[in-house]
């Protein structure tokens, strides 16, 4: 679990990470919460012959690179759930979960697509809050019964919470209407799925 949170100050700081592909001496694993936090980028960003063009600008990118892996991640954790869970309440929200998180992907992929930025996942490694990590999916898949129920909702509902900042943020900065748009979407889907969550039992 990470202590820190991103919110749009951080959500800025992110986008310069990544448009730099994260070259930048240090570790490889980047806390998100320790870079600074400069204005927010509005630079467009080019879409490739072929593609309809847009106002991408480099706030939507960091938002679509950094949503992808996070919903990837969170996939790999709750379809851990039918093996590691005897709790019907857990298994019936973590396959509530995998459908829309399945369903937001391709829009996610889509968007970055149009946007003209590379989809390598430039998050690779990095241990940032909302993000499961490799390290979290060792753990959590080690448990089972009550203890596995925990660390899902724990793990849940930091990515729920973070997901609805990191998304307000795209909403402010963002360029992109059709960004702006998944991103509100995506907003209203995680506080709705946290209100499920709040529900889940414990």
């Amino acid at each position: 679990m990470k202590a820190a949170t991103i919110g749009v100050p951080v959500l800025a700081a992110l986008t310069v990470l990544l448009v730099a592909r994260c070259v930048a001496a240090g570790p490889a694993v980047h806390p998100a919460a320790a870079h600074p936090s400069p204005p927010v980028v509005r630079e467009t960003v080019s879409t490739p012959v072929g593609t309809t063009p847009g106002t991408f600008n480099a706030t939507d990118v960091a938002w679509l690179q950094l949503m992808i892996p996070m919903t990837e991640q969170m996939l790999r954790l709750l379809e851990l759930a039918p093996e590691q869970t005897s709790n019907p309440r857990v298994t019936r929200l973590a396959a509530r979960l995998v459908a829309g998180h399945r369903a937001e992907l391709p829009r996610l992929r889509a968007l970055l697509g149009r946007s003209g930025a590379p989809g390598t996942n430039v998050h690779e490694g990095h241990d940032m809050p909302g993000m499961v990590t490799a390290e979290d999916l060792r753990v959590v898949g080690r448990a089972t019964g009550a203890a596995f129920d925990r660390l899902l909702v724990d793990n849940l509902r930091e990515h729920l919470e973070q997901g609805v900042l990191v998304s307000r943020g795209e909403q402010d900065a963002g360029a992109e209407q059709a960004v702006r748009e998944l991103a509100a979407t995506i907003e209203r889907t995680r506080t709705a799925q946290l209100a499920l969550l709040d529900g889940s039992g414990r």
